[in-house]
């Protein structure tokens, strides 16, 4: 007898099978008589066989027999005709032993002795077990290398196997249905449907064809819809884009109608001016309005400002209105402008009761922002005095008097602040930056051009000084007491003016008034930073027009008389 697969007789597989031979763990074929690890030799007991030419009956030939039975039938149900066992005898070949698989050793047998089945039922035995081909639940018999898929897809095994990998039964990766019905999970009598179709010898899968079917569907209408929603979501992003790059932005058409106020604040630009006049009705888009504003020449000219515009106007139209100086609708203080008549302005543009803005700017003067440096002299008549920047304002109706007023000393404080007030005060000898802002207020309100403002500063300096005998370092200008009686008269006579004891009255007091007389402009103020040299003591208009300056008494009272013969003073 000889081992399976190893002996000289006849080979029941084709050569070509991978498992020829059963090369072992050396992955090579022990000889007769040698060890299966190595070159290292032993020796066994001899084959009580190798010279026999008849052999004792097989054990297990009734097995083979039904076993021979059901390979007939599989194989018939499997390609359509009986296929040969290959494990049969063939004629006059050396019968083979099929108990099992090798151990990898041969037992030797005393001639003449019954062989043994090496897996019958040993009792207390190693590897002691029943036969797995004689029973109906049998394991299948190794099959042939070219049948052994087909016999596998039709034996499912009852235990899972750790070594070999497992079959994906996942319907969305199988790509099988489930039936619609109700799912095996939801069935109360589950566990006892699963034990029952496992005493029925079947394996405890679950569904059958129609339900691997049913839930292919659905996963495949739910990747349907995904990738629907997936296309629409691209869809649209690419017509939004093609519209924003292409496509011509949502405008009006027409000059517009009715009336609306827009107030523009400083440092707008394109967009922040196209979104204000959107929300107001105004215009369509902000893009329309950029696109008008970028084709229109003067449209980057656009300032801050409160203009009056009308409803639904094309983006083109709505530039040529704003650039039209009669749409602007700001609050304007033109230079030397007194506080009394802004604060009356206020009122008027915000429809308020007259003095309602002078009462707030006198109480509430302190919260408004003024510099730590105004003078907190009691004589001063108005501390805002100014710092009314003369210059263009949104003041939109509905706006507070305090939010305006706070605007305009912002805007003050913005441009005082690259003026070096202290290093003039002290040039001059000035008490500070407070000080210089009042000789800027009396330039302002006495001249007419920059040059008239720079002759003007230096008469104010040289008055000053404390040599002056010609005037005694008193100013005498007219302009200061025109402010304590808040007018602006030319025609003043000598008695009044010279006899009143105001503060602001420098006709009567020496040095400067108390504070500002007027909000000057910054052509003013830069005069009064950079005066003339000339020794200018007098001015005169003769027409309102053009201003005289004269160094001398005898000069200047030429001139005066031919003022009062002007004016009929006499």
């Amino acid at each position: 007898m000889t081992e399976y697969g190893r002996g000289p007789g006849s080979e029941p597989w084709h050569p070509e099978d991978p498992l020829y031979g059963d090369q072992g763990w050396g992955g090579q074929q022990a000889a007769h008589g040698q060890g299966q690890y190595g070159d290292q030799q032993q020796s066994y007991p001899q084959d009580p066989y190798a010279q026999q030419q008849s052999y004792p009956q097989d054990p297990y030939a009734q097995n083979h027999q039904q076993y021979q039975q059901q390979y007939d039938q599989q194989n018939q149900q499997q390609y359509g005709t009986p296929q040969q066992d290959p494990y049969a005898q063939q004629p006059g070949a050396q019968p083979q032993y099929n108990g099992g698989w090798d151990t990898g050793q041969q037992a030797a047998m005393p001639y003449g002795a019954e062989p043994q089945d090496p897996y019958a039922q040993q009792p207390g035995g190693y590897g002691a077990s029943q036969d797995y081909y004689g029973t109906p639940e049998a394991y299948p018999p190794p099959q042939p290398p070219g049948r052994r898929d087909a016999a596998a897809e039709q034996q499912q095994p009852t235990e899972w196997d750790p070594d070999e990998p497992q079959e994906e039964t996942h319907p969305f990766f199988t790509g099988a249905d489930e039936p619609a019905g109700r799912d095996d999970d939801d069935d109360p009598d589950d566990d006892g449907s699963r034990a029952s179709r496992r005493d029925r010898g079947g394996s405890d899968r679950r569904g059958g064809k129609g339900k691997k079917k049913s839930r292919s569907g659905v996963a495949c209408l739910v990747v349907s819809v995904v990738l629907l929603g997936g296309l629409g979501g691209v869809s649209y992003v690419g017509y939004t884009f093609w519209k924003k790059q292409f496509g011509a932005p949502a405008d009006y058409a027409g000059a517009g109608t009715g009336e609306v106020e827009v107030e523009i604040p400083e440092g707008s630009l394109g967009y922040d001016i196209a979104n204000i006049l959107r929300k107001k009705g105004v215009i369509k888009s902000s893009d329309a309005f950029v696109a008008a504003q970028n084709d229109n020449p003067k449209g980057k000219l656009l300032q801050a400002g409160v203009y009056l515009m009308k409803k639904e106007m094309s983006a083109a139209s709505a530039i040529d209105l704003m650039l039209d100086p009669k749409s602007q609708n700001a609050f304007v203080i033109p230079e030397g402008t007194r506080n009394v008549a802004v604060y009356a302005k206020i009122d008027e543009r915000l429809e308020l009761e007259k003095g309602t803005t002078a009462k707030i700017a006198k109480t509430k003067a302190e919260s408004l922002g003024l510099p730590d440096w105004v003078d907190d002299n009691p004589d001063v008549k108005d501390p805002l005095e100014g710092f009314l920047y003369p210059a263009a304002y949104p003041v939109a109706k509905g706006t507070k008097p305090e939010d305006a007023l706070k605007r305009m000393v912002a805007r003050a404080n913005k441009e005082y602040a690259d003026i070096d007030f202290k290093a003039t005060a002290k040039k001059f000898n000035l008490d500070g930056p407070w000080q210089v802002l009042t000789v800027a207020s009396l330039v302002q309100a006495e001249g007419l051009t920059h040059d008239d403002f720079r002759k003007m500063a230096e008469v104010v300096y040289n008055r000053l000084e404390p040599d002056n005998t010609i005037t005694n370092r008193k100013l005498e200008f007219d302009s200061a007491f025109n402010y304590l009686m808040k007018q602006s008269k030319i025609k003043i006579s000598s008695k009044e003016i010279r006899t009143n004891p105001d503060p602001y009255n420098t006709y009567y007091h020496t040095g400067l008034p108390p504070g500002p007389i007027s909000n000057p402009g910054m052509d003013a103020i830069k005069a009064s930073l950079n005066p003339t040299t000339n020794g200018w003591m007098f001015f005169i208009s003769l027409d309102g027009k053009k201003t005289d300056f004269t160094k001398t008494v005898e000069e200047h009272e030429k001139l005066n008389d031919k003022f009062k013969e002007q004016q009929g003073l006499g």
